[in-house]
């Protein structure tokens, strides 16, 4: 039975997602009927409804679909690696201060030049890029030593840089005045609306290459997982597979964060339920990982357009609010199963 759980479940998560992604599209305040999809093709004799359709169609529905595909899958696979890398089920890219240095710098933003459409529109998300590589880049510097990264380190180095980060943004926050704070807030929650093609066409190609990658380095994590001396002996090149590692982790959370703002829960709940399904093989683990976290999030999108409609709620809020549930139910479930051997 597992076996065949494990040929079916990518199949299964990629009619899955195509599901996901067929509601997403269908799904909203406009309606996209058959004059919406006829008015797709030129020369076509669709009325005004039509067009509209279809313009809400191509460019408001798509680029959020496209995405939320992208970035949770993204999402997912780092969460899947980090947890290997710190051999942590509970572990996720965020510990390392990428989503800590990115509100950092939209706090920034926000507080210095204020809240308006026209001028956070591109500052925004590049300050966010910048504010979550560099805090990044400051905690890996921190837990070099004598050319290796020692894994405990980095989660300590990466415990106090998030906590001075996040004392940071409560001193701007108080500068800030009422509508900039309002928001800042709603960035830090998580919105899949911001971003049209252009930006999308900026940051897909780091997030499709960070996603296609990650496989690739399976087997060195599966041997990362008994140690790194015996991956070493294994002939692994454990620092070299770390640095690696990190900076494609690094790299899809801060274009996940800079679009989308801070979304979290969705590099911590899907590797740990897939490697409930199929255990901790990384060949099966991370595609799966992927997959799943790319449905997880357009439903989450879904909801978040639909529910209060035509106000929007932030994604993140909803992600957390399904994921802390979920996740405690699997850690029950898992506590259950290690009480009763």
């Amino acid at each position: 039975m597992p076996l065949v759980m494990n040929r079916l479940l990518l199949p299964v998560l990629v009619f899955c997602a195509a599901a996901a992604a067929i509601l997403a599209l269908s799904s909203g305040v406009i309606g996209v009927d058959s004059a919406a999809l006829l008015a797709l093709f030129p020369g076509s004799t669709a009325g005004d409804a039509g067009q509209i359709g279809a313009t809400a169609l191509l460019q408001l529905r798509l680029p959020r679909v496209v995405l939320a595909l992208l970035i949770g899958a993204a999402l997912a696979e780092s969460g899947a690696v980090t947890q290997a890398l710190f051999r942590n089920p509970l572990a996720e890219p965020s510990l390392i201060g990428v989503a800590a240095g990115a509100a950092l710098a939209a706090a920034i933003v926000f507080t210095l030049i204020g809240s308006s459409p026209a001028l956070t529109a591109y500052l925004l998300p590049i300050a966010a890029f910048a504010g979550g590589l560099g805090t990044a880049w400051l905690v890996l510097r921190l837990t070099r030593w004598e050319g290796q990264t020692r894994m405990s380190t980095l989660l300590l180095a990466g415990a106090a840089v998030n906590a001075f980060v996040a004392a940071a943004v409560g001193l701007l926050a108080v500068r800030a005045d009422d509508t900039a704070l309002r928001s800042f807030t709603l960035w830090m929650f998580g919105n899949l609306g911001r971003a049209g093609w252009q930006e999308i066409a900026v940051v897909a190609p780091a997030l499709v290459a960070v996603i296609v990658w990650l496989p690739r380095e399976a087997r060195g994590l599966d041997a990362l997982l008994l140690g790194e001396s015996e991956a070493l002996y294994l002939g692994v090149p454990v620092e070299a597979l770390k640095r690696r590692i990190l900076i494609l982790a690094v790299l899809a959370t801060a274009c996940a964060v800079s679009l989308a703002g801070i979304i979290g829960f969705i590099g911590l709940i899907v590797p740990h339920a897939i490697r409930l399904l199929v255990g901790p093989r990384h060949r099966l683990l991370l595609p799966a990982s992927a997959l799943l976290g790319a449905t997880l999030l357009t439903l989450a999108d879904t909801a978040a357009r639909t529910l209060n409609a035509p106000a929007e709620l932030p994604v993140g809020t909803l992600t957390a609010l399904l994921g802390a549930p979920f996740f405690l139910i699997l850690l029950l479930r898992q506590q259950n199963t290690l009480e009763s051997v």
